[in-house]
């Protein structure tokens, strides 16, 4: 089985075997396309190329050993938004992704007109810039190539999976699922289908969208631009949060996971209610499989891992990201500075567009040491208010939190994050979970792989809670702090 895992750096082709174990992972890095504006782009035609390149390498590795792939699952970065001909499937603008707030200024508009309570009721997503929608308004407003398109109906509109579905079929497959879908803000909730009155609201034209199947669906067949002797089936297809939440197996009411990835995704499983938040969180769909629905809650943090990169490019603090956690121990206990990475914002709960990044209670005992590890709290910190609200919501009090992602390596953040939680760690015996939960899900369909492949491929290593409660709270009220001067300083 082939899993093309398509994330915000890069791309990751992964092969696992049909007893569900992977076996071999080949990636490669796109450009991060940001100009003066602090706008983020990614080029579709790049990610569509490495794609090519990696199947490639896949390919040639399971010739030697005599194997074949025999189905392929994809997952992907969510909320990004790109624009193609329906005519050639060409692009007709770089993507927005997600961490992108070009947009803000639209859903400012957005609220004068008073449309904010109705998109959150139909969607189950506050109005913001960081969703899809408003990026196909900007795209649509914007882009002179983007406006062509729609006036002679050529214009497809879509997610990654979207973009990556149509170019792995030709143009034969225009398809999406709940889980990409949702994250868009033009899908009805309750209904799972494209909403006329959203796509209204963000003037995005129905007939430019892809329709939507369950999870689980044939997708398409391909042979990825003649790389394979002959054409497989795509047969499963999650949003890279949703995935890690399967490839977790999340699949009880309250279990919770969060993803450590450029920025992170905290989830909830909240069963076949879309139970709606009541503390700044998110109500998404899991994933609908042979027809039935899985809801999540869902807290978006949009600087983790990116803070990591901040220090080492931007900063240059540090030569690689393995040395942060040495630092963060070695740092001084009675030093209490804390940063808060709104570089783009606070995504939940606070959802505050204008925030800007602070660094709150440094003294002169604040040196490097001190500000890695005040950088590697600030990820536990966000995690944890996430789960604190979740917790409220639901009226679910379960202390085991599941994590993945590659920021997991760093053993200094996972003990912090069991510690300012207060809750069990289960850290999984490999990274690739995302990747895991869509080749899973589609390896589920093919009959490939049965329901205990998931029992017998992933192990996890406990991290226990050891902070004193005291300790935790005055962490947890430095913390609450320092966000508190940001959200009363940028409205």
């Amino acid at each position: 089985m082939l899993s093309i895992d398509q994330s915000t750096q890069g791309t990751k082709v992964l092969l696992f075997k049909s007893n569900g174990q992977l076996y071999r992972r080949f990636s490669k890095n796109h450009r991060q396309l940001i100009n003066d504006q602090g706008w983020v782009s990614h080029d579709l035609a790049e990610i569509w190329q490495n794609v090519l390149s990696l199947v490639s390498q896949a390919q040639q590795l399971v010739r030697e050993n005599g194997d074949e792939i025999v189905g392929v699952g994809i997952t992907n970065q969510r909320e990004t938004a790109a624009a193609w001909s329906k005519k050639d499937g060409h692009p007709l603008a770089k993507a927005v992704v997600w961490q992108c707030a070009r947009a803000t200024q639209l859903c400012d508009q957005l609220v004068k007109q008073g449309v904010a309570a109705t998109v959150q009721a139909k969607s189950g997503m506050p109005l913001s810039p960081y969703f899809t929608a408003a990026k196909f308004d900007w795209l649509l407003q914007n882009e002179t190539a983007v406006q062509q398109a729609n006036q002679q109906a050529d214009l497809c509109l879509g997610t990654i999976d979207s973009w990556l579905i149509y170019q792995l079929t030709a143009g034969a497959s225009f398809k999406t699922e709940p889980s990409n879908a949702c994250r868009t803000q033009l899908l009805n909730l309750e209904t799972q289908q494209w909403d006329p009155e959203l796509c209204a609201i963000f003037n995005v034209p129905l007939a430019s969208l892809p329709t939507v199947v369950d999870s689980n669906a044939l997708f398409g067949l391909t042979d990825f631009d003649g790389e394979l002797d002959h054409p497989v089936p795509i047969h499963g297809v999650l949003g890279d949060s949703q995935a890690a939440l399967f490839g977790q197996h999340c699949l009880e009411f309250g279990d919770v996971k969060a993803t450590y990835g450029t920025g992170s995704s905290i989830m909830m499983n909240i069963g076949a209610t879309p139970i709606r938040s009541k503390n700044g969180l998110i109500t998404s769909i899991a994933w609908r499989l042979n027809g039935q629905t899985n809801y999540v809650l869902e807290g978006n943090v949009n600087y983790s891992g990116a803070v990591v990169k901040w220090l080492q490019e931007d900063l240059d603090l540090i030569k690689d990201a393995a040395e942060t956690g040495q630092l963060a121990m070695q740092a001084n206990p009675k030093d209490h500075a804390y940063l808060v990475p709104a570089f783009s914002g606070l995504g939940a709960p606070y959802w505050n567009d204008k925030a800007e990044a602070v660094v709150w209670g440094m003294t002169r005992t604040t040196r490097k040491a001190e500000f890695v590890k005040a950088a590697l709290n600030s990820i536990g910190f966000q995690i944890n208010d996430v789960i604190q609200q979740m917790q409220r919501d639901v009226d679910c009090q379960k202390t085991t939190l599941k994590v993945d992602g590659g920021v997991t390596k760093n053993q200094y953040l996972m003990q912090f994050q069991a510690d300012i939680t207060a809750a069990q760690l289960l850290l999984p015996n490999f990274e690739e979970l995302s990747g895991f939960g869509a080749v899973y899900v589609a390896g589920l369909a093919l009959k490939l792989y049965t329901p205990t492949t998931y029992k017998q491929d992933v192990l996890y290593e406990s991290y226990q809670p050891k902070m004193i409660s005291n300790e935790r709270q005055s962490e947890l009220n430095g913390w609450q702090h320092a966000v508190t001067v940001v959200n009363q300083n940028f409205v």
